[in-house]
């Protein structure tokens, strides 16, 4: 599995979570909420950058699967936040 490195606020954050496995880090107490949005909003951009042309209706459709389970879960930890994103993916439909 590839890592990747990011350095943001002289801290050194791991990049090695997925859609699969955001069960793992939702349940860590050493992070603050700030952190899991952060690494959730990030999965969710990387499912839509890995959408192209060549991506099929259920590919987009199931990106778009993902992308309200994990504002859902981000309205659990910042309502207001979850409320706007879900809010904005309505709109668009």
């Amino acid at each position: 599995m590839n890592v990747i490195l990011v350095t943001v606020d002289y801290k050194t954050i791991n990049m090695k979570y997925r859609y699969d496995n955001i069960d793992t880090f939702m349940s860590y107490k050493s992070w603050s909420d700030k952190q899991k949005i952060d690494e959730l909003l990030r999965i969710d951009c990387n499912l839509y950058a890995n959408l192209g042309t060549d991506s099929t209706p259920e590919e987009k459709q199931e990106a778009k699967r993902r992308s309200l389970i994990i504002y859902r879960l981000i309205k659990t930890l910042d309502k207001k936040l979850g409320d706007e994103l879900l809010y904005m993916e309505d709109k668009k439909q």
